[in-house]
């Protein structure tokens, strides 16, 4: 049986100069914990998944409003592996990420890896909207298939707006019924690994990182708004987590606001 579920967060100043959460709604596999925070004035939510999720024909949807003035991180516990589901005709697995920004507002959205196992479907779409001051750091990893099996297919589609204008979007598609040549020497060369780290920032408007390739499989690209793409591939999820790290750790000295969780 298929399974439809929304988790909300929505994140408050408090007046105090800290962060509350007056909605943190669980809902179905999507369990969501206030975790501790390094810094005090930012809050912090854990996604923990509470059964075996997204199966084909499964709806998941994550919600975070992060109202003016607030700052919070939100990450999860562990990777989420995309499964086939128990039955071939259910469809694809739906995965919904819905982030709202507001004036002066911070979100750090650094989930774990997406696993896609082998014989699994999944739509994924993340969308952003952030008002002019807001700012973001987004963080996505796409691990195509277990150890030793290929991937399933996965449609990952990012949407960002800002100030209602698009800032970026893009959808990449993988695996069995994607375009011929995702695979490929000019695509992912035989990477199984693939991710993007997004920072979203008006400092940026100011001093704007330059184009350059940042390392043999990783490059940055700076975006028509106060923005920079960092994109990578890897041969596994260790060594991309470490290429997104050290590509942020460098993007801090030049956007002070933007503190490191």
């Amino acid at each position: 049986m298929s399974v439809t579920a929304t988790a909300r967060i929505t994140a408050v100043a408090d007046g105090r100069g800290a962060t509350s959460l007056p909605v943190l709604e669980s809902e179905g596999p999507l369990a969501l914990r206030r975790t501790r925070s390094a810094d005090p004035a930012r809050a912090r939510v854990t996604v923990v998944g509470a059964m075996s999720a997204p199966l084909a024909g499964d709806r998941l949807a994550v919600e975070v409003r992060t109202e003016d003035g607030a700052r919070v991180t939100v990450d999860s516990a562990a990777a989420t592996v995309a499964l086939p589901g128990p039955r071939p005709d259910t469809g694809p697995a739906s995965y919904d990420v819905r982030l709202s920004v507001g004036e002066e507002a911070e979100l750090h959205w650094l989930p774990e890896q997406l696993i896609s196992a082998s014989g699994s479907t999944l739509d994924m779409t993340t969308r952003a909207e952030l008002a002019p001051t807001a700012r973001l750091v987004l963080r996505e990893e796409l691990i195509l298939g277990r150890h030793g099996e290929s991937t399933g297919r996965l449609s990952s589609r990012l949407t960002v707006r800002r100030s209602g204008r698009p800032l970026l979007d893009q959808q990449l598609t993988y695996g069995p019924g994607a375009p011929g040549g995702w695979d490929g020497a000019a695509v992912l060369a035989g990477h199984r690994a693939v991710g993007q780290l997004l920072l979203v920032d008006p400092m940026f408007e100011q001093c704007l990182p330059e184009p350059c390739l940042m390392g043999p499989s990783a490059a940055l690209t700076p975006l028509a708004g106060p923005a920079v793409l960092v994109t990578a591939l890897a041969a596994d999820a260790r060594l991309l987590r470490a290429v997104l790290d050290e590509a942020f750790e460098g993007l801090l000295k030049g956007a002070k606001p933007l503190r490191k969780t």
